[in-house]
């Protein structure tokens, strides 16, 4: 179904599906209106793997872009942002149908030394306080869990990269309907939990994990949060840039698990994941950010 994005945004030439708008749309609009806040440092790659998602979903939505006044970004244009993208404070006063708050590199570093830190958590807490369906993805959930619920990350010493088979242990939910028992979902991430933490917590609960990367999906709030640990928007190309990134910067990473056939970094990448991606996308959108706005 059709994306309606702000007029301009280079994302737009290389996706099918997207409409866009020379000013903000109404605030009266039939569309969801989804709030994306894009925390990635390279944010119209993050932007092209988002809209691409979301386009090929069953509704149609108004996505605007939200990013962190407290931190300066140094890779992407100061005029792309200013165009673009709004300040939280800018738009609090909006009836969100949906937030997606996306990952960021930070996860080497405590939460509170994060330079956006204060204005994320108050971003987090008005989501809450107005039960605005919210969707925090990787080092998101990170923040989010442990803000909300003292629940601590522990750093690895390797990276978890590749694409990993996930078991759905509630597949009445409506998150996972049409989704497959084993779906694959990529990883990109040096952190993890503990999974006992999350099980002793009585308020929250594990929908999906992987024998090989860990817990997925947590739900918390009765499906108003869900707590990503994967990158289901990714392209089919982000982990090859990110592997090739890295080998780059001499980092000597590990090629990406179920990724390349034969293992081999010059052959094309498999995709594992897109169908159960948009899926998973469109049914929150479907299920939680629709049913708000009914």
């Amino acid at each position: 179904m059709p994306l309606y994005v702000h007029e301009g945004i280079p994302a737009v030439a290389k996706i099918n599906g997207i409409k866009t708008v020379s000013d903000k749309p109404s605030p009266v609009s039939s569309h969801l209106r989804i709030g994306l806040v894009n925390l990635m440092p390279l944010k119209e790659m993050t932007e092209e793997d988002f809209f691409r998602l979301l386009s090929e979903t069953e509704i149609d939505a108004d996505i605007d872009l939200i990013q962190m006044e407290s931190h300066e970004s140094r890779n992407t244009s100061h005029e792309h942002l200013q165009r673009h993208y709004n300040y939280f404070r800018n738009v609090k006063h909006l009836d969100y149908d949906g937030i997606i708050i996306t990952g960021a590199p930070v996860e080497k570093i405590d939460f509170e030394a994060v330079d956006y830190w204060h204005e994320l958590t108050e971003l987090m807490d008005w989501t809450r306080l107005h039960k605005i369906p919210t969707l925090y993805i990787c080092w998101a959930a990170f923040a989010g869990l442990y803000h909300h619920y003292r629940i601590a990350k522990h750093i690895l010493n390797t990276k978890i990269s590749g694409v990993f088979p996930h078991d759905i242990h509630f597949p009445e939910k409506p998150l996972f309907k049409g989704l497959d028992s084993d779906f694959f979902i990529p990883h990109s991430r040096y952190a993890t939990f503990h999974r006992e933490d999350i099980m002793n917590h009585p308020l929250l609960s594990i929908e999906s994990e992987s024998s090989d990367s860990g817990v997925y999906i947590v739900e918390a709030s009765g499906g108003l949060e869900f707590y990503i640990t994967g990158h289901s928007e990714y392209a089919l190309e982000t982990l090859d840039f990110e592997y090739h990134r890295d080998m780059a910067k001499g980092m000597n990473p590990k090629i990406p698990e179920n990724y390349y056939p034969d293992n081999n970094p010059s052959n094309r990448p498999l995709d594992l994941w897109s169908k159960g991606a948009r899926r998973l996308f469109s049914n929150w959108l479907l299920h939680y950010a629709n049913k708000r706005k009914n």
